[in-house]
């Protein structure tokens, strides 16, 4: 059964935490540039799908990131390998390709009217739901026609250490009638960074238990992140 109208408990209160049924043909979206994809990714995709019922997750890796001026720092088709090797074994999780294989800047509002094209059933919407984190959800504002992106999915929002998911004061204030799109996840709290990953490559550190090891093979086979540091 679908769950409506949760985000101003949810936001002011209690956080959705126990499994529910899974809903047929829903689908959460995990976007990002994946540079590189790493366990807290992947930790973050499994709790939603089980909090939010959800049939499938996709994730998107990013093909022209508009908010990174310099792009990513791995080649697109490495961040699309890492992503597929990540997810192998979990027969809910998915690649989707629809970022890295059009032109342009990846604005999350025209990835999901793709995505709408594509999964919703003849005659219904297609039941979306994007997942970000409490510090994604501050910026949301600022991002490409927001509002449309809103009227075409829902968003889970995961909670990050060092930013507190905003309250239905500041939904309500940004998105006035559109509070109710927004869901607050209990965790996971999982304190891994892409950043901190490419560092600890580039100082020649491990990476294991932070990536899948089949993840941080293709880093090392490929020699990705040995340049320069990373700006941040």
């Amino acid at each position: 059964m679908e769950r409506r109208g949760l985000v101003g408990r949810a936001l002011g209160g209690t956080a959705v935490t126990n499994p529910v049924a899974v809903r047929s043909g829903s689908v959460g979206i995990m976007g990002g540039t994946f540079d590189p994809v790493h366990l807290g990714h992947l930790a973050v995709a499994e709790a939603a799908r089980e909090a939010l019922g959800l049939a499938r997750i996709l994730f998107v890796p990013a093909g022209t990131p508009p908010h990174k001026p310099g792009g990513a720092e791995a080649p697109a088709e490495d961040r699309v390998a890492m992503v597929r090797l990540a997810i192998a074994g979990n027969p809910a999780f998915e690649l989707s390709r629809v970022d890295v294989d059009r032109d342009g800047p990846s604005y999350t509002a025209d990835t999901v009217a793709l995505l709408t094209a594509e999964f919703g059933p003849v005659g219904r919407a297609a039941d979306l739901t994007l997942i970000m984190s409490a510090e994604t959800l501050l910026g949301l504002p600022a991002w490409h026609e927001p509002r449309r992106l809103l009227a075409a999915c829902r968003v889970a929002v995961v909670p990050r250490d060092g930013h507190p998911a905003p309250g239905a004061a500041w939904l309500a204030d940004r998105f006035p009638g559109l509070e109710a799109r927004f869901q607050l996840l209990d965790g996971p709290r999982i304190g891994i960074s892409s950043t901190d990953i490419r560092d600890r490559v580039r100082a020649g550190r491990s990476v294991r238990y932070l990536v899948p090891d089949t993840v941080a093979r293709h880093i090392a086979d490929h020699h990705l992140y040995t340049g320069a540091p990373s700006a941040g």
